[in-house]
């Protein structure tokens, strides 16, 4: 494609670096903000970037990046469409993890080319996000028609990524792998630096910062997980160390719900994936879910006598 004019509808967090690197390529971009926050981002990090409601500029780009939220995705296609902003020839792509092209229908019914592209990365809105190398080692998954994957491969090479080519009825399973994988670790990781706050304050050492204490440990244990995968499993489930097991559901009882119920969760996980892999025998993976259930148990019997 010879330099198209690049359209961002929604400069949130993704917008906002789709829309830096590309400019960074060469590009024309023009983009459309809605909140407070998403025009500060462009003012202060796309200087020079033209700032337009939604239909027009999508009247204007040659490719147009629809990065709304996924609720927000079909919505806001079908209403540029009836607008007449989107055009046949056209190339429309989202970002969207759940959706592949059947939440682009309406603008493949009039003759726009249709591609998925969804980064497989976090974006906070920082403002180094917005450099020259943002999305530099990024997995883009993308969905397209054959006659489009030429598209695709030219926006990712721009866009510094790699391409992990998904099929349309594989979009919801993916993004629940990357949901899982990085949205619930935060919770996970949150709900640690809590405990370890309490524990400090509790030992007078509340000066303690529960991050240098977890840094090394799950730096550690992620780089293991991704080479090691089942085999990177440390701590006691995957010992069999059941009294210990027992202790930790004891010492959790009266931890916030949330972090209980996550611990009881995913120890069960665990202790399922041990015995699968023959890391934890039969006998020994029985009694660490015995333990579990009972706690649980007891989680719902004082649950029951509050209310």
């Amino acid at each position: 494609m010879q330099r198209p004019l690049v359209g961002v509808v929604g400069a949130g967090r993704v917008g906002s670096v789709i829309a830096a690197r590309l400019r960074h390529q060469g590009l024309d971009v023009v983009v459309s903000a809605r909140s407070a926050a998403s025009r500060l981002r462009v003012e202060t990090s796309l200087p020079g970037v033209g700032v337009l409601a939604p239909v027009d500029v999508a009247r204007q780009a040659d490719v147009l990046v629809l990065t709304v939220p996924d609720d927000e995705l079909v919505r806001v296609t079908e209403e540029l469409v009836a607008a007449g902003a989107i055009r046949a020839g056209q190339l429309v792509v989202h970002t969207s993890g759940r959706h592949g092209l059947a939440a682009l229908e309406a603008a493949t019914r009039v003759g726009a080319r249709g591609l998925a592209l969804h980064p497989a990365m976090t974006f906070t809105g920082a403002p180094g996000e917005l450099g020259a190398d943002a999305g530099l080692g990024c997995v883009f998954g993308l969905t397209a028609e054959p006659a489009e994957r030429p598209a695709a491969a030219w926006l990712v090479e721009l866009l510094g990524g790699t391409e992990m080519w998904i099929d349309e009825d594989q979009r919801v399973t993916y993004h629940a792998a990357l949901a899982h994988g990085a949205n619930h670790l935060v919770t996970l990781v949150a709900q640690a630096q809590d405990l370890l706050r309490s524990v400090a304050a509790a030992s007078g050492t509340p000066g303690v910062d529960p991050a240098d204490v977890l840094r090394p440990l799950l730096t550690a244990a992620l780089n293991n997980a991704l080479q090691l995968g089942d085999a990177a499993l440390t701590g006691p489930v995957v010992r069999g160390d059941v009294t210990t097991v027992r202790a930790h559901a004891d010492a959790l009882a009266h931890a916030p719900a949330d972090t209980r119920d996550s611990y009881l969760a995913l120890a069960r996980a665990t202790t399922r994936r041990a015995q699968a892999d023959g890391r934890l025998d039969a006998d020994t993976s029985r009694q660490v879910r015995q333990v579990l259930r009972e706690a649980e148990w007891d989680a719902l019997a004082e649950t029951a006598l509050r209310v």
